[in-house]
């Protein structure tokens, strides 16, 4: 079977599982790159060896190359940006009554470029809380329920952060069944997109007391006296994103449950 980007196998020997995100020739040998869940990639070489759905195959290179970038058409599966399969001609569905909420512009916009096709496919519409300090509040407006759910992505959700004390205090105020608030650990949704794409080893650490965003402008090299300086500078960091391999896995983790959690079908989800 042609490895085809996206193909999902198991090696035998190490019940490695992940989907393909590469083959090439290294140390002169073909290999094969698999990418696990949670964003972990090793390699294997190229030939018998590995499992699908419990069956044997011997993995073969792809007949073109395009065939292995994500967004290419080849021989194989077409992907989008987060990594799933694309549908062609296949128009976008009316918007949803459940809703993925951000907490701020850039948030929705790194959504929109990686995951926008797959939402305007399910018909999940992303809308701006303007921060989370009266989520509570944004949650009771809402009104989720059954047929409406509610799911939430917060930015620097770490224990003792000021935004861990107002999740919980949402969560504790509202129905879980239908809310799922989830987040990711960075001081801003910037920090999610992996440091090597600007060329860092990692992200400047910002003391306490300084604006970060503009603080971070500053030791990148960047103009960072106004706010459209912070413009600017997110468009280019944002115009280095190409697809779901560009971001950390914390975040992946959290935007891929909450599409899950508010595509759910309401008959499934009386069920649970």
């Amino acid at each position: 079977m042609e490895a085809q980007q996206g193909l999902v196998v198991e090696e035998v020997e190490t019940g490695w599982c992940g989907a393909v995100v590469q083959v090439e020739t290294a140390g002169g040998m073909r290999v094969v790159h698999l990418e696990d869940r949670r964003g972990r990639t090793r390699a294997f070489p190229l030939g018998p060896g590995f499992l699908i759905e419990g069956a044997p195959v011997t993995l073969s290179a792809p007949a073109t190359r395009s065939s292995q970038l994500p967004g290419r058409k080849g021989h194989g599966v077409t992907r989008t940006a987060s990594g799933s399969t694309a549908v062609t001609g296949a128009a976008a569905r009316v918007a949803a009554t459940s809703r993925i909420f951000v907490e701020g512009r850039h948030d929705a916009e790194l959504l929109e470029k990686v995951w926008g096709a797959d939402l305007r496919l399910e018909g999940v519409v992303v809308e701006m809380l303007d921060g989370v300090d009266d989520l509570a509040a944004a949650i009771r407006d809402f009104a989720p329920h059954r047929a409406r759910r509610m799911g939430v992505l917060v930015d620097h959700l770490v224990p003792g952060s000021k935004e861990w004390r107002v999740v919980e205090t949402a969560r504790r105020a509202c129905d879980s069944r239908w809310v799922r608030i989830l987040g990711h650990p960075y001081v801003d949704v910037w920090q999610s997109v992996r440091p090597a794409r600007l060329g860092l080893a990692a992200w400047p650490v910002i003391e306490p007391g300084r604006s970060w965003k503009h603080a971070v402008l500053s030791e990148l090299g960047w103009p960072c006296q106004t706010q459209y300086d912070v413009a600017r500078g997110w468009r280019r960091i944002l115009s280095t994103v190409r697809s779901y391999h560009d971001l950390e896995p914390t975040l992946l983790a959290s935007v891929e449950e909450l599409i899950d959690f508010v595509t759910v079908p309401p008959t499934e989800s009386s069920a649970s």
